[in-house]
């Protein structure tokens, strides 16, 4: 294994189809040479939420395009790879199935190394992509389909201290907007319609603050919302365009002070943490972001949250998660199976029933 390491990455386990290569010399921090994301936003939007058989056709036809376009992007062949990572679970089967398939057509033609990576270690590692950041940390991983607290003991080192129960909170910001009528993706236009509202307008709760530890649940706080907006309708036959912001931001100011909260909880859980990171779609708030800022300034940690592009779903992330397992020795077969449930912390019960196919993330 040379100083330099040259990675393919490939993701495709929810609503975008992605490749990115990545390169590490001896020494350096982590160069991203391309990154490449198609999303499917058009394609979901009738239907208010994400089409797994859909999502699925999308990736089969998108992802080979995706490869050629990052290589290119990059300036590299395929015979200047060292290896090719891919997301190999959790995710939307086919979607994940559609990648794990192309990185073994690659590997196969090329005989170059397969290494398979958990899309949440991806997201859990883009510090160290990003930043730079050394072990341990904290690591709050929040998107639309998880949520939880993570400390990062190393690259194949997590432990859970808690998560939510129910609904992810990017779930519940996109169930938010469609209830309000609101377009899809539903995180950004809850944030952009909170910006002209009253937080204070709704006592919507704050659900699990009154238990200790970490673990959270936002399927409630949505119902609570669905009631203040009914109670709306049935008053005025309607609600107003300033209506609408007030719940957004009533909705959005809720959900901040649970994740500060518990972020709160996690660093006390987590006392040799050098710093609170934050990653997924979620970390792309920045009502939210601000405000787990102001929990790691307080206890005098560092705050590290990637560039708003590399909170969301990405290639890089998976790429760089497959360079340091591929330094590490982590080598995949033509066996590598794609998962739809995959918890990083397997030492953990599953937080909300395993059910046939194991544990959720």
């Amino acid at each position: 294994m040379g100083d330099t390491l040259t990675v393919l990455g490939l993701e495709s386990s929810c609503d975008d189809t992605a490749a990115a290569v990545v390169r590490q010399r001896a020494g350096c921090l982590p160069e991203i040479l391309s990154s490449v994301v198609r999303g499917q936003t058009a394609l979901h939007a009738p239907f208010g939420g994400v089409v797994p058989e859909i999502a699925a056709r999308a990736h089969a036809e998108k992802i080979d395009l995706c490869v050629e376009q990052a290589l290119a992007a990059a300036g590299v062949g395929l015979g200047d790879l060292d290896a090719v990572a891919v997301t190999a679970g959790p995710g939307l089967i086919g979607g994940v199935l559609a990648g794990v398939m192309c990185a073994k057509g690659i590997c196969a033609a090329t005989g170059l190394p397969l290494v398979g990576v958990n899309h949440l270690a991806g997201h859990a590692l883009t510090p160290r992509l990003t930043d730079g950041l050394g072990f341990p940390y904290l690591m709050l991983l929040a998107s639309g389909g998880h949520c939880q607290f993570l400390s990062v003991a190393g690259v194949e080192d997590f432990t859970r201290l808690g998560g939510t129960i129910d609904d992810a909170p990017g779930e519940a910001f996109d169930k938010t907007a469609k209830l309000l009528g609101l377009p899809q993706p539903g995180g950004p236009e809850v944030e952009r319609a909170a910006m002209a509202g009253d937080p204070g307008r709704f006592a919507f709760p704050r659900p699990l603050m009154d238990r200790p530890g970490c673990d959270m649940s936002f399927s409630g706080l949505k119902t609570a919302l669905l009631r203040a907006r009914d109670a709306i309708i049935a008053e005025k036959g309607g609600i107003t365009v300033q209506d609408r912001a007030d719940l957004c931001a009533a909705f959005q100011a809720a959900v901040r002070d649970v994740l500060a909260g518990k972020a709160a909880r996690a660093v006390a859980a987590a006392p040799g943490a050098t710093a609170l990171a934050v990653a997924g779609g979620v970390a792309a708030n920045r009502v939210i972001r601000a405000a787990l800022e102001q929990v790691a300034g307080d206890a005098g940690l560092r705050f590290v949250a990637p560039p708003l592009a590399l909170c969301t779903d990405n290639a890089a992330m998976i790429a760089w998660a497959g360079l340091e397992r591929f330094r590490l020795g982590a080598r995949d077969g033509m066996d590598l199976v794609a998962r739809p449930r995959w918890p990083l912390d397997e030492t953990q019960p599953a937080l909300i029933g395993a059910g046939k196919r194991g544990a959720k993330a």
